[in-house]
């Protein structure tokens, strides 16, 4: 058997990126070769979401939509530590060697999460029915 160095197991990924980065790119140059280019006033100007584009770009946002953006971020964080968990639930008990510590020590991460998202339906920043001043 010969043995070949470390870094031959990796060829493998490097070839497929190469293909990748070569298809997309010549995806990109044939666009461009065979593609019409037409340019007016309509086309050079900004789009943004189908509206004219009027005013200063630099309204600004309400406090609500930050608190939403960060519980968004919470609760996406939350399934990137439930799914591990999930996938190695049956093996904790010969991991930990006990038997419900897997399962006790996911109840007490959804209860702080819970207790999280209490307080926030609470304080209101899920409601966007009525417009608050105090936010």
């Amino acid at each position: 058997m010969q043995s070949y160095p470390y870094l031959w197991n990796y060829l493998p990924l490097v070839m497929q990126v190469l293909v990748a980065i070569g298809l997309a790119s010549a995806f990109v140059a044939i666009s461009f070769v065979i593609g019409k280019h037409k340019r007016n006033k309509t086309k050079l100007g900004a789009y943004e979401c189908g509206m004219d584009p009027v005013g200063d770009a630099r309204g600004r946002f309400s406090v609500r939509f930050y608190m939403v953006a960060m519980l968004f971020i919470l609760f996406d964080v939350e399934a990137v530590f439930m799914l591990p968990w999930a996938v190695i639930f049956r093996r904790l008990p010969a991991i930990t060697g006990q038997r419900f510590f897997g399962f006790w020590e996911m109840v007490v991460y959804l209860g702080f999460v819970g207790v999280g998202l209490f307080y926030v339906w609470k304080k209101g920043i899920l409601d966007w029915a009525e417009d608050r001043g105090d936010l």
